[in-house]
């Protein structure tokens, strides 16, 4: 069974909701499309859901940070308890066979949900380590895709607000940095155009899903 962990980190829901003045969240439904793509290579998959909306991660505290760098033989029940969550979460990305993760970009950068749950994650002895000078990554590679959204165009390769995107180089540093280096990326752009724009943007966004995984795009 193909174990699929999906992370998503966007304050919208995948559809708009009653009275939401809006879309609904364009890198979750995405994702969405993606997943429909992978349950139909994986048809026996089973589908983990860590939602950091609706479900937050706290973000770390003293006494997380004291359990991050306190040996084994020495770590207290309190320390334990504080680590509980980061044990949690690393258990879900190193038990997935595959990642899927979608994340908007908020203010130039990854949303703060999700950064919160990367402070769990990225750990010295469990994720990573760090001997002579040098840092490696401890999680066994397998396949991550990333859905992006951008609420204007331009931020693509060459594209000009290109230099403004820190949310890609950002979150690709931070997997590769614990090991997981097998990363395929889809984005939509221009989310926040006009209808005619959105529209074409996301049958772009679809088009490129299906053409990746060989399969018939969703209607």
């Amino acid at each position: 069974m193909t174990r699929i962990l999906r992370i998503d980190s966007s304050s919208r829901p995948s559809s708009p909701s009653a009275g939401n003045g809006g879309e609904g969240s364009f890198s979750r439904n995405l994702a969405d499309n993606l997943i429909e793509h992978l349950s139909a290579k994986h048809p026996e998959s089973e589908i983990v859901v860590r939602d950091l909306v609706t479900n937050p991660v706290p973000h770390i505290a003293n006494e997380t940070i004291s359990g991050y760098y306190t040996r084994p033989e020495a770590m207290t029940d309190a320390l334990r308890g504080a680590t509980a969550l980061s044990d949690e979460l690393i258990a879900e990305v190193k038990d997935a066979d595959v990642i899927v993760l979608s994340v908007p970009l908020y203010n130039f950068s990854i949303p703060s949900a999700l950064k919160a749950w990367i402070d769990h994650v990225v750990r010295i002895g469990h994720t990573f380590s760090y001997e002579d000078g040098q840092f490696a990554g401890l999680v066994e590679d397998k396949p991550i895709y990333v859905c992006f959204s951008y609420g204007a165009g331009g931020y693509g390769q060459n594209g000009p607000l290109q230099a403004y995107d820190h949310m890609k180089p950002y979150l690709m540093m931070v997997l590769k940095f614990i090991g997981l280096a097998s990363i395929e990326t889809f984005a939509i752009e221009a989310t926040t155009a006009d209808t005619a724009t959105v529209a074409d943007a996301r049958a772009t966004s679809m088009q490129e899903l299906a053409e990746h995984f060989g399969t018939i795009a969703p209607v």
